[in-house]
């Protein structure tokens, strides 16, 4: 089949959807370093999943701020899109997303200015108002020990964060002096587009009031989706970024070659996330230590329904659970991660579902 262009390909937003995809698929990647490996192996790995990504068609690669766990290695999102913007051409490469209230806001704007200006048109950055941690963690980051500081102020930390990306404060405003470096203070150039992330109502409520572009954490927030997208697209105002509502949703999806296999793989995913929210984070397991693990009556009911929210099996079935997710939800792009203990894993993932939905960059 034909790809169908659900956008233009200079669209900011906008992806296109290749192959049998019905709309365009995406990458969320939480650079996971499984039990036996290093941070330097997984961030290899997200090399190698940018490269794959880009050669087969998938729209964007994202990387999501996260502190104090050691199974996942993107503690400092600008940093490894830097590093991924000099290993690809094309792809758009963003923040899935950066939490911007461990963050000032000009920093926010440096950063993402700087990574605008080494890969002009390609960077996306994607805001979040949660810490990505625990709340000790984020009293470090933010030194502050009044853990929901920041995010009481997020709104206005945006709104900041867009006056420094664009150098229009009003005269008379204290930062009205201040420029954010590489920026508009320097001559015309391009910005990142501003998009607003969430798990519940209130980022989709403040993306549509300001008429940004949303992207919903479906992967770990399942049972909100369909009530925040339908909030985003109640709520949108029509914007100079955006004249109709844009919503992904980050979904957790693994294709093996063998339905055994995927689950045996998912198994990892899904103790890792277990051990974090009992307080245990670490590496993430083998599959041997996942099969071998004893859970007790409560664990497996939390097991059982996150993986229940997993997207797994033989490509077929991966690509018919995404159609049926992106049915019911209406969304306008599918982000997906891959959870799993090994880099080899999630990159044959990515490219069984590429080779499902018959996926070319075209």
């Amino acid at each position: 089949m034909d790809d169908t262009s659900k956008g233009a390909p200079s669209d900011p937003i906008r992806g296109t959807a290749r192959g049998t995809a019905p709309v365009p698929l995406s990458v969320l990647d939480l650079v996971t370093v499984g039990e036996g490996h290093t941070a330097a192996g997984a961030l290899k790995t997200s090399v190698a999943i940018s490269r794959l990504a880009e050669s087969r068609g998938y729209h964007r690669h994202w990387v999501a701020e996260h502190h104090s766990m050691p199974g996942v290695a993107s503690s400092s999102p600008a940093v490894i899109l830097a590093h991924l913007a000099a290993h690809t051409s094309d792809i758009r490469l963003g923040s899935g997303g950066v939490m911007l209230p461990n963050h000032a806001p000009l920093v926010i704007a440096e950063q993402f200015g700087t990574l605008e200006a080494l890969a002009p048109g390609r960077i996306d950055l994607g805001l979040g108002r949660a810490p990505g941690t625990d709340g000790a963690t984020a009293a470090a980051l933010r030194r502050t020990q009044r853990a929901g500081e920041g995010a009481e102020d997020f709104p206005q930390q945006v709104a900041e964060l867009t006056r420094f990306l664009d150098d229009d404060f009003p005269d008379g405003h204290p930062y009205a002096r201040i420029h954010a470096v590489p920026g508009p203070v320097q001559g015309p150039s391009g910005r990142p587009p501003v998009w607003l992330l969430g798990s519940s109502g209130f980022s989709a409520r403040l993306a549509g009031a300001l008429g940004l572009p949303f992207a919903f954490a479906h992967h770990f927030s399942a049972q909100n989706t369909e009530p925040a997208l339908e909030l985003y697209r109640n709520s949108f105002r029509p914007s100079a970024v955006l004249d109709a509502p844009y919503a992904l949703i980050g979904v957790a999806a693994l294709a093996a070659d063998d339905e055994r296999e995927a689950r045996r793989q998912v198994m990892t995913g899904a103790l890792s996330m277990l051990r974090l929210r009992t307080g245990r984070p670490g590496l993430v397991p083998t599959p041997e230590e996942a099969a071998a693990y004893r859970f007790s009556e409560p664990e497996r009911e939390f097991v059982d329904g996150w993986l229940g929210n997993i997207v797994h099996g033989v490509p077929d079935a991966v690509r018919e659970g995404l159609d049926g997710l992106q049915k019911r939800t209406g969304a306008d792009e599918l982000m997906i991660t891959a959870h799993a203990h090994s880099g080899e894993t999630r990159l044959r993932s990515y490219e069984l579902i590429a080779d499902a939905y018959g996926l070319t960059r075209g």
